[in-house]
């Protein structure tokens, strides 16, 4: 049974698409504000939104103003030390560190910590210090989970974007036991589990069913695309459901 963490991020895109110029304008929708609240709303125990260092979606203001009245929110960025003074300012209650390139349309993959101690282990201290739980989005890999617990992570969010995009049943199988493999070490070592990146209405059932340790999934984009038809707040319900393993 996991729980649901909301990603934003598209609800800001859409945003953007019309009122880049002033975001926050009083015509400017939709609101991602609105939309964690109702997130909140519908049973999201978590609200996710990606600060990218371009800002091509979610604004720091958009930050800002959702810190203010949701309960959880996890703060993903990049290991930038502007990003790192912006969140100990702000204490998220989480942090989830990923990489970035201004040429990827998404997240395309895992953040490489392999022989990072010294470079990661400081920042990741300083956010730990504001009393700010660290989670380093890495792919599934042994090395990778054993150089966030060494790095000083309190969590791990795994890469499913290898399971999400397999198409055939073999290649599903061996991504989900790389997944299983990942979050069973993971929790050996002390670290919480969550995972995201393509997980959607059609396969996260079978994902819950295989990794049982992971605690929160990070979804956003396949619930803005089921909310196109059905609503915001029945998306989350169902997406909520299908986390919890119903």
């Amino acid at each position: 049974m996991a729980s649901l963490g909301v990603n934003i991020d598209h609800v800001a895109t859409l945003r953007q698409a019309r009122y880049r110029a002033d975001p926050f304008s009083v015509l400017a929708e939709p609101d991602p504000l609105e939309a964690a609240r109702l997130a909140e709303d519908a049973g999201a125990a978590v609200i996710t939104a990606h600060l990218r260092e371009d800002k091509r979606h979610i604004q720091p203001e958009d930050i800002l103003r959702i810190r203010r009245v949701i309960r959880r929110l996890n703060l993903e960025m990049a290991f930038l030390p502007e990003m790192i003074a912006f969140a100990c300012e702000l204490r998220p209650d989480e942090v989830c560190l990923v990489p970035e390139r201004r040429e990827e349309v998404t997240t395309e993959g895992g953040l490489n910590l392999l022989g990072g101690e010294e470079r990661f282990g400081p920042g990741i201290a300083r956010l730990r210090s504001a009393g700010i739980l660290v989670t380093a989005f890495i792919d599934p890999v042994e090395g990778q989970v054993r150089a966030a617990q060494a790095g000083g992570a309190d969590c791990v969010e795994l890469h499913t974007g290898g399971y999400a995009n397999a198409i055939r049943p073999e290649a599903q199988e061996h991504e989900l036991s790389k997944q299983a493999a990942a979050a069973e070490l993971a929790r050996s070592l002390g670290l919480e589990v969550h995972a995201g990146h393509g997980l959607t209405y059609r396969n996260v059932r079978r994902y819950v069913a295989r990794i049982p340790h992971v605690r929160t999934l990070n979804i956003g984009h396949s619930i803005v695309s089921r909310a196109l038809w059905v609503g915001w707040e029945r998306a989350i319900r169902e997406m909520v459901a299908l986390a919890a393993g119903e």
